[in-house]
């Protein structure tokens, strides 16, 4: 095959005479909202169309998940953004050169803050702040993985008020589907996690949403489709036919309410998330509520294609988190940003699937953000960014 100019394979391809290397992908997932693209490729199965058969396998945290990828007992995962990008650092475990396919979701997290935080008044970061300050004592908040998205968003929203979350806080780390419990027992003043578990922790009465992670960053890319360095190398066919039963997948959930809805019951059972739908069905829509009385309607909520500028792998997006990894002092020096973003981000293979599909590609693999903070962010200058702020480790 290498023979053949990089024009002329593609050609091949489409015409169908490039098939998957494996036909059965077992991608990892984490009983959460945001797996929900990956379930309903393999329930859906929009799979098939692609020589492949998805075989999702439920995973119990997000360490297990990285152990599994990292020894190949998983092909792939649904995963979080800094995870893969810890992992290839070599600050998230073991070092290993890693690789993101594609964008699943954008949006749809949250921080929440126990009943008795807000009992005195603490029900965003300004009032936590000013808690912290007043009453003195170990505030212990829980994030999912040390390089993750949730560390990350729970880091900047409180150091968007002053507060250091690596002086003036305890973090400790708790897989997603334990968080309510944890919190019952009060092992944890606030968390950040992704749905359904925060809407649950309202439903169960014992926590309120301080703030979504749409307010942090508006259509912030939040799980990804990781997988090995190596795997790919071995198996692009079966790589770019994922990501299009994936894509398609997205694109049926985000194309009607009713969609949505059937997902909901999907994802909901045992094999999945494991909660009753009414934990899921209703942010999934935007539907709101923040356990204080409080309900809106946010166009913000999460999305899994929004007409395609979900999933491309954009570069900005993964320099952004070894930014806050050097931040936060998980990283030591200064990476080579670009370089490292271009060797996970599979921008190539995922173009080649999207355009298949005759779905949209961007023009640019970087994009601008403007954050909770009003610092924006563009992939630019990123090591002037990362030693720009303010509150640091």
């Amino acid at each position: 095959m290498s023979m053949i100019p990089p024009g002329v394979r593609g050609a091949a391809w489409a015409a169908g005479s490039d098939a998957p290397e494996k036909k059965e992908v077992r991608i990892g997932f984490i009983p959460l909202t945001d797996c929900a693209s990956v379930v309903m490729a393999a329930v859906n199965k929009f799979d098939e169309k692609y020589g492949i058969k998805i075989i999702p396998t439920k995973e119990a945290s997000w360490a297990g998940v990285r152990d599994k990828l990292v020894n190949g007992e998983l092909d792939m995962a649904h995963v979080l953004y800094g995870l893969i990008y810890g992992v290839h650092m070599g600050i998230g475990g073991p070092k290993k050169d890693m690789a993101n396919l594609m964008t699943l979701n954008n949006n749809g997290q949250a921080i929440t803050l126990s009943k008795a935080l807000a009992d005195k008044g603490a029900t965003d970061a300004g009032s936590l702040a000013a808690l912290m300050k007043k009453e003195p004592r170990e505030y212990t908040f829980a994030q999912t993985f040390p390089t993750g998205t949730h560390a990350m968003w729970l880091y900047y929203w409180m150091a968007s008020a002053g507060i250091n979350p690596m002086k003036d806080a305890k973090a400790i780390v708790v897989p997603p589907p334990q968080m309510v419990a944890n919190m019952r027992v009060g092992n944890m003043d606030g968390f950040c996690v992704g749905e359904p578990w925060n809407h649950r922790a309202i439903m169960d009465g014992i926590g309120i949403t301080a703030a979504t992670s749409q307010e942090i960053w508006k259509d912030h890319p939040e799980k990804i489709l990781g997988t090995t360095a190596d795997f790919v190398k071995q198996n692009p066919n079966t790589c770019r036919a994922v990501i299009m039963a994936i894509l398609e997948a997205s694109q049926w959930i985000d194309a009607s309410i009713s969609n949505k809805m059937k997902m909901a019951d999907v994802i909901s059972q045992k094999a999945y998330v494991n909660t009753s739908v009414d934990a899921i069905n209703q942010r999934i829509l935007g539907r709101y509520q923040n356990g204080l009385g409080k309900t809106w309607d946010d166009p913000n909520h999460m999305k899994f294609f929004n007409d395609g500028a979900v999933n491309y792998p954009y570069l900005s997006d993964g320099m952004w988190f070894l930014t806050q990894h050097k931040r936060w002092g998980l990283l030591k020096d200064h990476p080579d940003y670009l370089a490292v973003a271009k060797k996970i981000n599979q921008t190539e293979l995922y173009t080649q699937a999207a355009t298949q599909l005759k779905m949209n590609v961007p023009k640019s693999p970087l994009r601008s953000s403007k954050m909770i903070d009003g610092v924006v962010w563009d992939g630019s200058n990123p090591a002037k960014y990362a030693d720009g702020f303010k509150v640091k480790a």
